[in-house]
């Protein structure tokens, strides 16, 4: 049998304002391609469909077309879709019914009977492979907040043994059902310890203090466990079963040198054969300009002889500016603008460094709440302006301003 991992497709996505539906399209459509070159059987998703909670018709419509069209060229393709932290739980189950009809299984949030049991069935799915035969269990486990998992009484910390507990509860249900040669595979959206994290794109999951779970939550009768949440590709406690496949776009500038990929995986009976990563194109590029801050004059001329091929503006790159300033530049953005105007980039940020502060706030500010009921705002002003220019104070011009703006504020100024 064989498998292909995804997750966290963020669909609905906005780098900086600008709308990431082409790359998107464009993803998915080589998905489908390599589900059907790879001959696949199981397609597993883990989690973040879409970017956030209430995504938008086009997102929707991207998602339900892919696997309209997964059905139509794979027609005996099993899916497995589980909600991550940026999914609604309630709004990915809603059309469960109608995603039965595609060999579609989705699992959004853990649910309870009328005695406050977890129902353990809605995560064990059954993974047929291209005879029809069942060839392996899938524990479908979403995205765990502190009221699905089961309660413990225990000296350490509740939630992370309420997660161990909920795991082994689905493998024990998942052995009960297998036959001899049927695989055990899971599937989380969770961070693990020791994963590598994209600080700039990736919402932290804070849960009771711990954040992070052990390797240990997946059993080694598991063969393989596809996991979701950090965009980061990656194997977990060294372990090639356990891993992240990571995001399929770069999620930020923070990504732009990941490896984005998906996973192949080949179970023969119980036993993972190989594990392949596929690599994913880079549908848009992402630049930045410089690779280090420069002075700005230096900068401006890197632009200025930046050439491009003509390309529709959709697939124009994306482009990060990178400066180094002594003082603040008011007129900044104008001129990267100007320097621009005409090429085939979009300007997605303007990234600005300054050198490090030549005074010791620190050191010189108030010690007790006295002195600091003495100080004034425009004292906290200069001193959060120098901290962060460098130690240059601000101009009379700056400094009108704040007061201008202080008064307002204080109903004072008002006309």
């Amino acid at each position: 049998m064989r498998l292909l991992h995804t997750s966290d497709w963020h669909l609905g996505q906005t780098l900086h304002t600008f709308d990431r539906g082409y790359e998107h399209q464009h993803f998915l459509d080589w998905l489908l391609d390599t589900v059907e070159a790879e001959q696949t059987d199981a397609l597993l998703i883990a989690g973040d469909i879409f970017d956030n909670a209430n995504p938008s018709a086009a997102a929707q419509r991207q998602f339900y077309r892919f696997l309209t069209a997964a059905k139509r060229r794979v027609p005996r393709l099993d899916v497995v879709i589980i909600a991550g932290n940026h999914d609604s739980p309630g709004r990915l189950e809603a059309p469960a019914p109608l995603f039965a009809a595609f060999d579609a299984s989705v699992v959004g949030h853990v649910t309870r009977d009328p005695r406050g049991d977890i129902e353990l069935d809605r995560l064990v799915v059954p993974l047929r492979n291209r005879d029809g035969d069942i060839a392996a269990w899938c524990l479908a486990v979403p995205f765990l907040r502190p009221g699905d998992v089961p309660r413990v009484e225990t000296v350490g910390d509740p939630y992370l043994e309420g997660v161990a507990m909920l795991y082994r509860r689905a493998l024990e249900l998942a052995l009960s059902r297998r036959e001899n040669g049927q695989a055990i595979v899971a599937l989380g959206h969770c961070h693990m310890r020791g994963g590598q994290t994209s600080e700039d794109s990736e919402r932290r999951i804070v849960i009771g203090g711990a954040e992070a779970l052990p390797v240990e939550v997946f059993d080694p009768v598991i063969a393989y466990a596809a996991l979701g949440h950090l965009h980061r590709a990656q194997k977990v406690g060294g372990q090639a079963r356990v891993r992240y496949c990571g995001s399929p776009l770069p999620m930020s500038f923070a990504e732009i040198r990941y490896p984005h990929q998906v996973v192949r995986i080949d179970l023969d009976g119980d036993a993972v054969t190989e594990i392949t990563t596929i690599s994913i194109p880079r549908f848009v590029e992402l630049m930045r300009v410089p690779a280090q801050p420069a002075p700005l004059d230096e900068v401006l001329g890197a632009l200025a002889v930046l050439d491009l091929p003509d390309t529709p503006l959709d697939a124009q790159p994306y482009l990060e500016v990178r400066v180094r300033l002594k003082a603040p530049e008011p007129g900044l953005r104008a001129r990267v603008e100007s320097v621009l105007d005409g090429k085939p980039v979009r300007l997605t940020r303007i990234e600005t460094s300054y050198g490090s502060s030549v005074e010791n706030d620190s050191a010189s500010g108030p010690q007790s709440l006295d002195e600091l009921g003495r100080l004034q705002p425009d004292d906290i002003f200069k001193k959060l302006h120098r901290s962060k220019y460098g130690g240059a104070e601000p101009s009379a011009a700056l400094l009108a301003a704040f007061t201008e703006l202080l008064l307002a504020s204080d109903g004072e100024g008002a006309p």
